[in-house]
């Protein structure tokens, strides 16, 4: 990867983490503190999506994930502009501007991989295998079987159905793979003139409640890394901390 793309995917990080601390923001408003959402993280209380838990091997993944994973965020977070939970409605809006700029980052690496080499296309296909059927996961279980969605629809806090959200990521993601060059991982995939969307595969839920329990392939690699960050880090929150009351004391003592 080019300097110029290293520099773009460090700027998606930074807006993954602001993406954090604004949700974050938005949960504090129901009345629970920062310290307990990061104890219920790093206990495994808290469920973080089931996408986290896959390895990244090559840059292909990158573009991979901006295209694929990026884009499913995508479908379902323009909805949730609108959710009737204002903190989070009002957070979604900028959530999702800065999402299509990691949407089309991943598309560009993708396009730029699948127009070099034959080496690199490959490599962008076999990131399209390992990525397709996770991206599809992550929109959540079949309606049918999701405990959460009726009620969430009712209260509005939800704007489209898990299948829904499926069925336009697809529907969406289709063309753009035909673009690419790139075949879809799926033999079931085809279009449906009737219905005016493509037809799918079955999808391994074994695998997505696998994950979601904690079994995935990196899930316990991904929770060592977040909880070893927070207790290496403790001294930079206490000196911050402690900074913060000297400078205050020293306001009141100018102040008198």
């Amino acid at each position: 990867p080019s300097l110029r793309r290293k520099a773009a995917l460090l700027a998606k990080v930074q807006d993954e983490a602001g993406h954090g601390l604004y949700l974050y923001s938005a949960c504090e408003t129901l009345g629970v503190s920062r310290e307990e959402l990061y104890d219920q993280l790093h206990s495994g209380k808290a469920k973080y999506s089931s996408i986290f838990n896959y390895p990244t091997i090559t840059w292909a993944d990158m573009g991979a994930i901006g295209w694929l994973v990026d884009g499913a965020a995508i479908i379902n977070q323009v909805p949730l502009c609108n959710t009737s939970f204002g903190p989070y409605a009002r957070a979604m809006v900028r959530v999702c501007k800065e999402e299509s700029f990691h949407q089309r980052q991943g598309y560009e690496i993708m396009l730029t991989l699948c127009n070099g080499t034959p080496e690199q296309k490959e490599m962008a296909q076999d990131a399209l295998n390992r990525w397709w059927w996770p991206s599809l996961m992550m929109l959540g279980p079949t309606d049918d079987t999701s405990v959460h969605t009726e009620q969430s629809m009712k209260w509005k806090l939800k704007r489209k159905t898990n299948d829904e959200l499926r069925q336009q990521f697809i529907d969406q993601t289709v063309p753009q793979a035909d673009i690419l060059g790139l075949t879809i991982p799926d033999p079931d995939l085809k279009w449906n003139e009737e219905r005016g969307s493509y037809d799918f595969g079955a999808i391994d839920w074994d695998e997505f409640w696998q994950v979601v329990k904690g079994h995935g392939p990196c899930n316990k690699e991904r929770m060592d890394a977040r909880v070893s960050a927070w207790e290496n880090g403790a001294w930079v929150r206490d000196a911050a901390m402690a900074y913060a009351e000297k400078k205050k004391n020293k306001e009141l003592k100018e102040a008198i």
